[in-house]
């Protein structure tokens, strides 16, 4: 597994679906009420030795959604910043930072804003990929302006980022990312293109953005 992930990070070796049974076996014996006793759990688990632990705070974090908010922001950003590989910043990113963006983007999109010029590229990935869920209430115009703003990023996990959220937009609205293509191509790396113009490609939409 260690292997797998790209890490030296140790494992105890146990596979998502066993996680899964073990996790639901927890939620039923230790049930958290307070605000305090989430991020407790969250972090107590997060600063553990093995990756699974660290996969289980970052379950712990989804399962209690009436404690994802504004509030615990810097405990997801740290997390994103001590994680540092896709497995984790992926799932905190659109997950739970991406949750507490929709539901106060007067209050988040600014500093989602001050992400995407962000030094750690994989703060940068989690503000380019945190409407990848929001399909219709994508905020479309600070998606497009994320992208063009870290276009020319050498990083491989920001330019394929920049190719899998709007790839995700396109389910939603095909040619409104399309005509983003088409004026924006040349800017757009080739693996942010190929990634971004895959659904359009199945939807046969992509004519002019040939």
């Amino acid at each position: 597994m260690a292997a797998y992930m790209k890490t030296s990070m140790p494992f105890y070796g146990v596979q998502k679906p066993h996680r899964d049974e073990i996790f639901r076996e927890l939620k039923k014996r230790f049930t958290l009420t307070t605000a305090r006793g989430y991020r407790a759990a969250v972090l107590g688990l997060w600063t553990g030795k093995f990756r699974e632990e660290k996969y289980f705070a970052i379950s712990v974090a989804r399962a209690y959604p009436e404690f994802v908010g504004i509030a615990t922001l810097p405990l997801y950003r740290r997390m994103i910043e001590e994680g540092a590989w896709w497995d984790f910043v992926d799932e905190i990113a659109i997950q739970l930072v991406g949750s507490v963006l929709l539901k106060n983007r007067k209050w988040v999109a600014p500093i989602m804003d001050e992400w995407i010029a962000d030094p750690d590229m994989w703060i940068r990935r989690a503000a380019i990929i945190s409407q990848v869920a929001h399909k219709d209430a994508t905020d479309h115009q600070r998606l497009f302006r994320y992208c063009i703003a870290r276009a020319g990023d050498k990083e491989f996990f920001i330019r394929k980022a920049i190719g899998w959220a709007l790839r995700q937009y396109a389910y939603s609205a095909p040619e409104r990312v399309r005509q983003f293509l088409t004026r924006n191509r040349a800017a757009l790396s080739p693996l942010s293109y190929r990634e971004a113009s895959r659904v359009l490609i199945d939807r046969g939409t992509t004519r002019a953005a040939k």
